[in-house]
Order: C-alpha cells, then structure tokens, then sequence
C-alpha cells in the first residue's frame, strides 16, 4: 500500500474526532476534536470531518514534509449498525442518522479511498494494533461511552458478522422488563451502563428523594448530571453515588461474564469515558464477572483499560483502512 499515513476518523455520539496516523503503526498525530451535535445530521458532520481533515493533512505535511499523496485514504469509524459494502449507515439510536452513505460523502469530498467500520469494532482494533491488546490471540474490546459498543478479533482477524454488526454487546438484554434502552428494545446493557444512562439512572434517584451531593456540583440544574459528575460525587464519599456506580459495575460485569461463556477470550479491554472511574468501576465490575462466569474461563481472562484511552477510535479506524487494503 502507497503512502506514509491514513487519515483516521472516530465519529462519536459526543465528538468527532480526525487525525494523521502512520501506515505502519504508530502514535497519532494533528489530531482534531470537535463536538459531534448530532442535531445538525449528517451532513453537517461530514462537513466538519472534511474541515478537519484537511487541516490535520496541512499540518502533518508541514511538520513532515510530503505532498497530499502521502496519504493512502481514509479509515472512518462511526456507530451503527452499518452496511458496511455499500458504505452506509443504517441506523444510529445515539446519533438519530439513517440510511446515510457517510463513506462516500467523505471519501468524494477528500478525493481519496476510504473504508468504513463500527466505531466500537475500530476502537477495539485498535488497542489490539498498537495498545493493551498487543500481540493477544482473542481479544474483545468494549467501548464505554455515549454508548456501549464491542468488537471481537480472533487470531487477527476481525469477527464483524454475516451483516457486519457483530458484538454489539450494549444491545444486549440483561433485563427483558427494563429501561427502555434508545434501539427500541428495553432492559439493553447500554440503556443502564452508558455515560447518559448513568446520568439518567442517577437524576431518576434525586427526584425520589435520595440524598446527595449532587444538586450542588451542578448548582441545582439536575440536567447538567453526566457520568462524571457522578464520578466526582463518588470521589466526595457520596453515598448515593458510589452506590449507583457499584450498582453501575454490577450489570456491566453481567454483560462481561456472558462474554467470558460465550467467546472464552485471553483479554477484554475496556474503552470510554466511564472508564476514568478507575478502580470503583473495575473491582466490583470483576467481582461481579466472577460470581458468575467459569471459573476456568475468568483465569484465562484479563480485563484491563485501554491503553489508548483518547485515540484509540482514530487509530483503529486508520488501522481498519491498512488492512482491508492489504487484504
């Protein structure tokens, strides 16, 4: 494959996010994050992706040297699920985005070759190239976000599915009577797991009656809860808080137990901004797969944080685009 970098592309329920990555592996660079305002549509967001790129190509060549053919095309990442041979977006419950040929609109407008995955399968991929997945046989990575999205690589090879949406594990029914979860369907991980289900889980708590900090770290406008707000009130010794966010590793864990019985993995790697509650998340998130998953499968398993924590999406997606040209 002609070129010395691939533009790397993460769209997100949250941000959108571009970079320069090296063809043959490396650190992202001229990185670019913008707000994704999923309101504008899709459109819109291609519009900022192409006002990005161009800029993280201008820099990258400025600080390298090279002409615009240096860059082998486009690795684009985005939510689904996805019909990935024609390059189009079914549908996005974050993002409210149907049946839009994303791939070609930002393949046209840059006026080079693109590829087109599920973020969460790209972000997975990355941590497998070049972070905590390093040289792991069978890896699953989940992505803990807006929403909650997963991939799955086996022997090197990425498991996407007979349509392409495989492992989406956040549309996955942990409870067949419960919330109503942004796909339609109730009781979904994502729909009590995600960071604005976490949020949601935790105003629904206030209004209740329960006690706690929270009110007066966003000066009583309940709307401004997110995760990390929660994570804040956690750090504070709120007990409410800490509750929800124990409750919170909980269900995670038995979303990553039923993981563990199904695919038997070496690894599961965990990605997102929920993560950065750190040790709250993880202990009794592990706790919790171990009541339930084999025993033998959970020794052979490590469940760790990404080692990408902000790039993994853009590196994975750069990475998507080597190899399906290499292929």
């Amino acid at each position: 494959m002609k070129g010395r970098w691939v533009l790397g592309v993460d769209i997100g329920g949250t941000n959108l996010v571009v970079a320069a990555v090296p063809a043959a592996g490396g650190q992202p660079t001229a990185i670019r994050s913008e707000a994704t305002h999923a309101e504008r549509g899709p459109d819109g967001a291609v519009e900022r992706i192409v006002k990005m790129a161009n800029e993280v190509m201008e820099e990258t060549l400025s600080a390298e040297g090279g002409q615009r053919s240096d860059f082998a095309g486009i690795g684009i990442g985005c939510p689904g699920p996805l019909n990935l041979e024609e390059g189009v977006i079914v549908t996005t419950p974050n993002l409210g985005w149907d049946g839009f040929p994303i791939r070609g609109r930002i393949s046209d407008a840059l006026e080079m070759p693109a590829s087109l995955d599920n973020d969460a399968t790209c972000a997975t991929f990355g941590e497998w190239w070049l972070g905590a997945g390093k040289g792991v046989r069978s890896l699953v990575g989940v992505t803990l976000g807006t929403g909650i999205g997963g991939g799955y690589i086996e022997r090197g090879r990425l498991m996407r599915g007979a349509s392409g949406s495989a492992f989406e594990i956040g549309h996955t029914t942990i409870n067949f009577e419960g919330r109503l979860c942004g796909c339609g369907n109730r009781g979904c991980l994502e729909a009590y797991t995600s960071g604005p289900n976490i949020a949601a889980r935790a105003r629904e708590g206030l209004k209740h009656g329960e006690a706690s900090v929270l009110p007066r770290l966003v000066d009583g406008d309940l709307g401004a809860i997110t995760a990390e707000t929660v994570y804040d009130a956690v750090l504070q010794g709120d007990v409410f808080a800490t509750d929800l966010m124990r409750e919170t590793a909980e269900l995670l864990g038995i979303g990553l137990a039923n993981v563990v019985n199904l695919v038997n993995p070496q690894m599961i790697v965990l990605v997102g901004g929920v993560t950065r509650a750190g040790e709250y998340l993880f202990a009794p998130l592990l706790e919790s797969v171990k009541r339930r998953a084999f025993p033998s499968a959970v020794e052979a398993c490590r469940i760790v944080p990404g080692a990408l924590p902000d790039t993994a999406g853009v590196v994975g997606a750069a990475g998507v685009f080597v190899i399906d040209r290499v292929a």
